[in-house]
């Protein structure tokens, strides 16, 4: 029987799902739905910025380059605006408040996950995620937007432009593809805070290493990272967040999933192809419908892989967030919950 995260099915609030149901309709069929999330309005004159000065470890002007070309913060940002998947997350990890910021997985409250609670002292401006409100983006007087790990088009980032110097996707970062590592070097670079930025990323590869280290088994064995909505079933493809993860931990990617990659982050995979999952440790998790809508279905059971044991259905919101955020906080936290899963799965 598939291994599931939690004994006990997480919470499905119908706002939640339907965003999280979108955002896998985008990997499955390569089409965005629109979503977005709102708050209160705030005053932008006493918005949440960053910290009382955080120390800058980098001189300004800070160049970072981009797919846009070389973007230039001539000195210290005050008033940061995170519209990126886990942009505000990276801020918040160097010491920075973004005034405005974008809740891509519905979180609520400050639209960050439980690993980041408690790093506002005031919450942000809430930005819708897909289709930003430019006007409440302007009305923050924002001195650098974020829009790092984002779809990367062009009318976005033109829009954004006019506002702010904005910090858009690196080349070849289009549609999500960056990795948390790349994210936290953007970001850091850009507030002055490079050193910090490699602190972070040292400290969580410092994790990587040492959980790789404990688990010799999962070195050259292939996995499958996949997801089910209403829609149907999908999987993640090389060059994405999810795959790197485990691929740090020693695992590789399903090599049929790869070979059908395309310029999406995921490969749709239909009920008659569904044994194109198949690999030496299959992960599965559900996005607006019930754990066990995977782990019971007749066809998913027939896989090789689940038959012997060798899968995990994540069930536990907090674990699929964390794994599906990858920001340079979520990170550790998805380190210590999914390798004994993983672990317990490959015996």
């Amino acid at each position: 029987m598939p291994r599931t995260s939690s004994h006990q099915t997480a919470p499905t609030g119908r706002g939640l799902w339907r965003l999280l149901a979108s955002l896998l309709a985008v990997a499955l069929l390569g089409a965005l739905a629109a979503c977005g999330s709102s708050s209160d309005d705030t005053d932008s004159g006493s918005a949440a910025s960053g910290t009382a000065d955080p120390k800058t470890s980098g001189a300004f002007p800070a160049e970072v380059t981009t797919k846009f070309g070389t973007v230039t913060v001539k000195s210290q940002p005050k008033r940061v605006v995170a519209l990126g998947w886990g942009d505000a997350e990276t801020a918040l990890a160097l010491g920075v408040q973004p005034v405005g910021q974008s809740d891509w997985l519905a979180f609520g409250g400050d639209g960050v996950g439980p690993w980041a609670t408690g790093r506002y002292d005031q919450s942000p401006e809430k930005i819708g995620t897909l289709e930003p409100e430019y006007e409440k983006i302007a009305a923050l007087k924002p001195d650098l937007i974020l829009d790092v790990k984002s779809s990367g088009d062009q009318t976005r980032y033109d829009t954004l432009s006019k506002i702010a110097p904005t910090l858009g996707v690196p080349k070849g970062g289009d549609q999500y593809k960056i990795s948390w590592q790349q994210q936290t070097t953007m970001i850091s670079t850009a507030l002055g805070l490079a050193d910090q930025g490699e602190k972070l990323i040292s400290d969580n590869q410092q994790k990587f290493t040492a959980a790789a280290k404990a688990h010799p088994e999962f070195k050259g064995r292939t996995i499958t990272l996949g997801s089910r909505t209403s829609v149907g079933w999908g999987a993640y493809v090389k060059g994405t967040d999810r795959v790197n993860f485990v691929q740090q931990l020693g695992f590789t990617n399903n090599p049929k999933v790869d070979a059908e990659a395309g310029s999406s982050f995921s490969v749709s995979v239909s009920e008659e192809n569904l044994q194109l999952l198949d690999a030496d440790l299959v992960v599965m998790a559900p996005i607006g419908i019930e754990a066990s809508k995977i782990s019971s279905d007749p066809l998913f059971k027939s896989l090789p892989a689940v038959e012997k044991g060798h899968s995990v259905v994540f069930d536990d919101k907090n674990i699929s967030q964390a794994f599906a955020t990858n920001s340079v906080l979520s990170v550790g936290y998805a380190i210590d919950k999914v390798v004994p899963l993983f672990a317990d799965a490959v015996k």
